[in-house]
């Protein structure tokens, strides 16, 4: 295989995406909660499909939280910044609802929950 052919693969599949994928969507925060959405539990699903395309399922930790529109929308940039990246869809569910019991115990530690 040439060495263009093997980049050009390793774009197409990227097998470590998914990781660089958690590790972006760690730097996006709830503005009034001082952990990530992932360690709160916000993020349900990570796909990574064939050309990196990647498909995030979330929620909030509630319907009427104010950063409805930021969160999500910060979530995706984060993800799109990944080098490699392909399309970028994040699909924001209330199904099931948040519950506090869907936090890491690194978040419900720093939180006071333990």
């Amino acid at each position: 295989m040439s060495e263009e052919a093997a980049t050009q693969q390793e774009t197409v599949n990227d097998p470590g995406l998914r990781d660089k994928v958690v590790t972006a969507i760690k730097t996006v925060y709830d503005p009034e909660i001082p952990v990530d959405i992932y360690e709160l539990g916000l993020i349900y699903e990570i796909n990574v499909f064939p050309v990196n395309n990647v498909h995030v399922v979330m929620t909030l930790t509630s319907p009427s939280c104010p950063s409805a529109e930021e969160i999500p929308g910060e979530t995706e940039q984060k993800v799109k910044a990944i080098p490699g990246v392909g399309e970028v869809t994040v699909e924001l569910t209330f199904d099931p609802p948040y519950a506090t019991e869907m936090m890491s115990e690194a978040a419900k530690l720093e939180l006071g929950f333990m």
